[in-house]
């Protein structure tokens, strides 16, 4: 599988080490991106083909990776229009641009698969929300998950709707995580820890309990119940936590996460 990825950050370098791992072979690799280090980086890396702009190797690739700036997009997918005459898969990793749009962009083009990864995907533990239009065929939406597993789980949904959703719980979901453990870290220090100390007994406390639930066949409302003894330690805190409405306040943060995918959305996909 021939792959050309049109832009050169941390996500598409992410994605193309993973691939590497699965491909064995970086020629099957070309990168598009302005910036020459950026490429520098590709080709002695993963032995990747590499240009500055958008040229005729695109063409002859079975997907074709957006990995531009949600700003970008419009103008990047007016120079790749006349190099689809071979129909491959577009692949758009950028937040914000709604398939429709990117298919006005692209001149009518119909075989567009939309993601939503994470950040953790830089580690291979991402996650990634995924939905097809309906000219993607059954190969080309097997081709697109494949990329996305190259860096970490993928999730298919069944309306793009649903992007937003997956946004504001796995998108923007890391930055939960380090709030989270920025808050038990502080505490840590406020009660006669060392900051080294309550980072390293909070990111083991996050990662023990994640892998304990993703383990487990138990709810996580089971999960959380068995940890928190009616009168003990736990259960003071996780009073306090309900007196001080924590789960309503995050339900709340992560609709207006939505909200605001939806309305940049709107925002970029303006003519």
């Amino acid at each position: 599988m021939k792959i050309a990825f049109i832009g050169g950050g941390n996500m598409a370098t992410a994605l193309i080490a993973g691939l590497a791992k699965e491909l064995g072979a970086g020629a099957q690799v070309h990168v598009v991106d302005p910036n020459p280090e950026a490429l520098d980086k590709m080709a002695s890396q993963f032995g990747a083909s590499t240009a500055t702009a958008i040229d005729a190797a695109v063409a002859s690739c079975e997907v074709v990776v957006l990995a531009v700036k949600p700003q970008q997009m419009r103008e990047v997918a007016a120079a790749l229009a006349p190099h689809l005459c071979a129909g491959p898969l577009v692949l758009s990793i950028a937040a914000g641009i709604c398939s429709a749009d990117l298919a006005r962009w692209l001149g009518g083009y119909g075989a567009i698969v939309r993601t939503m990864p994470n950040t953790p995907a830089l580690i291979g533990m991402g996650i990634t929300g995924m939905v097809a239009t309906n000219g993607v065929s059954a190969a080309q939406r097997a081709a697109a998950d494949s990329v996305m597993r190259a860096v970490g789980k993928t999730v298919w949904l069944d309306s793009e709707e649903l992007i937003d959703p997956v946004t504001a719980v796995s998108g923007s979901g890391p930055a939960y995580v380090f709030y989270f453990l920025e808050a038990m870290q502080a505490a840590a220090v406020e009660m006669g820890l060392s900051a080294e100390q309550g980072k390293e007994l909070a990111l083991a406390t996050f990662a023990g309990a994640a892998e304990l639930a993703a383990q487990s066949p138990e709810s996580l409302e089971v999960l959380r119940q068995r940890v928190t003894s009616k009168g003990g330690t736990t259960y003071a805190a996780i009073t306090s936590m309900e007196a001080s409405g924590v789960k309503p306040a995050i339900i709340e943060a992560m609709k207006a996460a939505a909200a605001r995918g939806r309305a940049l959305g709107e925002e970029l996909g303006k003519d």
